[in-house]
């Protein structure tokens, strides 16, 4: 027999739960800088996660059959083997994500081996104490259905417990790899109270692998993160890509997308095609007057930057998270006394404000896999309309595959739906086959006065609207979906591409 209090039981599922559902959620933030953070990224964690539980809960059900005694060691062992696969877990990705992702051709596979190489382990050995501990207390207590529930109970809190603690808490004032070794660090807790249940405290050999799991555990805190800040919502980086060490170049990289480029010396250059298009053509439909702007997203705030050298405003930009706007101040040259910064979701800053009307709303919140569906459905498109002065216009970037157009397709559909003239700029030159396309759609209730632009970007390009040809013969055989608030399947219409 075996002598443990209830309680004590109970608190151990509890803490274990607790912390491998905040393994659970830091898995999110440190896949991000590799493989971004969009449906399949959750999708495969929460697959893997659950498949090393499942396993881990089986694998437990067999040592539960053993000795009391001997199964609260091994349960003590597994939460030690739990504790270096967790501390180990960064380094794990840091080491595979490129050999995983050159040679898993299908993206979907890619994102899914390598959740299973860091995070299969750790959520395997954090399942075994579960059956081991409700049979313990099972056997020991008078009423067997109440410690039975209570153990249940215990698992479904500390999980709950975990997930709040790491989305509200961990990830955002302490950083994944700090989370990381305090969960490692718990779990060896945890394992020296099932050696000392077990009575097996004091042998040299527990002590001493215990030692070593404590140590390789608070050792993970130290291991670099790939991000510059870790938000709430996102890991940035910044990069310096400048030719001239004099005239500095900054790169924003938000998860693993680059996000934007900005130059000190030349405010009014943009560096990417759809800066540039969503620069030039909403500049172009407003002519020579003065002209407000709202945007749907800040990033690097080249644009904005842009136009206030050009004297241009006011303007006002909703951007999700404080830490973007911050690296964009401290990095990127941006004044935020320059415009107002909304830091809310766009939808909802554009819904609490009906009085407030735009000459321009810029949309540059699609990345690539990773778009918030709320953006681009129909409802969305209406509330923008509504925003709107007479004579507004609405530009949005839409990054889709030369071989798909699916999502283009979907979201010209729903934004003809609300305006009267939809147009699709792109640059003029036949895509190579497989082609990642960046495109932008310009929404208003007439067409733009010119057909083409020459546009820096940062080398001159010439960027033109597609024919109604294309539009007809193209667009018209993807059977493109009206995007609603019910149904807006971006991740399906994108693809793994």
């Amino acid at each position: 027999m075996l002598n443990a209090p209830l309680w004590l039981l109970i608190a151990l599922q509890g803490a274990v739960s607790a912390a491998s559902l905040v393994v659970e959620i830091v898995a999110g933030r440190m896949m991000a800088p590799y493989v971004g953070m969009s449906l399949y990224t959750w999708t495969a964690i929460i697959a893997v996660v659950l498949a090393g539980f499942s396993a881990g809960h089986w694998w437990g059900g067999r040592v539960a059959e053993r000795p009391a005694p001997r199964a609260m060691a091994s349960t003590g062992w597994a939460l030690l083997a739990a504790a270096l696969t967790t501390a180990i877990a960064g380094g794990v990705l840091r080491l595979t994500a490129m050999p995983v992702l050159d040679v898993v051709a299908n993206p979907v596979w890619g994102i899914t081996v390598l959740c299973a190489a860091a995070f299969f382990a750790p959520s395997f050995f954090a399942g075994v104490p579960a059956p081991v501990l409700a049979q313990i207390a099972v056997s020991g207590a008078d009423k067997s259905g109440r410690a039975l529930g209570a153990m249940f109970a215990a698992g479904a809190i500390g999980a709950i417990a975990g997930t709040l603690l790491a989305g509200f808490v961990f990830i955002s004032w302490l950083g994944s790899a700090l989370t990381i070794s305090i969960v490692a660090i718990c779990y060896v807790v945890a394992a020296l109270i099932c050696f000392g249940l077990a009575r097996q405290l004091n042998s040299a050999g527990v002590f001493v692998p215990a030692v070593i799991a404590f140590a390789i555990s608070g050792s993970a805190a130290f291991i670099s993160s790939p991000c510059d800040t870790e938000s709430r919502y996102f890991c940035i980086r910044t990069q310096d890509i400048s030719a001239i060490s004099d005239s500095p170049v900054n790169l924003m990289v938000i998860d693993h997308l680059a996000h934007g480029i900005s130059a000190r010396d030349a405010p009014r250059v943009m560096f990417t095609d759809h800066a540039a298009m969503l620069d030039g053509l909403a500049r172009m439909r407003m002519g020579d007057r003065p002209f407000s702007a709202f945007f749907v997203g800040g990033g690097t705030y080249s644009i904005p930057r842009a136009w206030t050298d050009r004297g241009i405003g006011p303007m006002t930009v909703a951007e999700i998270d404080p830490s973007v706007t911050q690296t964009a101040a401290r990095d990127f040259w941006f004044d935020p006394d320059s415009v107002t910064v909304l830091h809310e979701d766009a939808r909802r800053a554009l819904l609490i404000r009906p009085d407030t009307r735009y000459d321009v709303v810029v949309g540059d919140a699609f990345a690539d896999i990773a778009v918030p569906s709320h953006l681009i459905t129909q409802q969305f498109f209406q509330l923008v309309q509504d925003r709107l002065t007479p004579g507004g216009v609405f530009v949005m970037n839409v990054i889709d595959f030369e071989h798909r157009l699916e999502a283009l397709a979907s979201i010209h559909r729903t934004l003809s739906d609300v305006f009267e003239t939809v147009e699709i700029w792109t640059e003029q030159r036949a895509p190579e086959p497989g082609q990642r396309m960046v495109f932008v759609l310009v929404a208003s209730d007439s067409k733009s006065p010119v057909d083409s632009l020459l546009l820096p970007a940062p080398d001159r390009k010439r960027f033109g609207v597609l024919s109604k040809r294309f539009e007809h013969s193209i667009l018209a055989d993807k059977d493109a979906l009206v995007l609603t608030d019910d149904y807006a399947p971006i991740d399906r219409l994108l693809g793994p591409g």
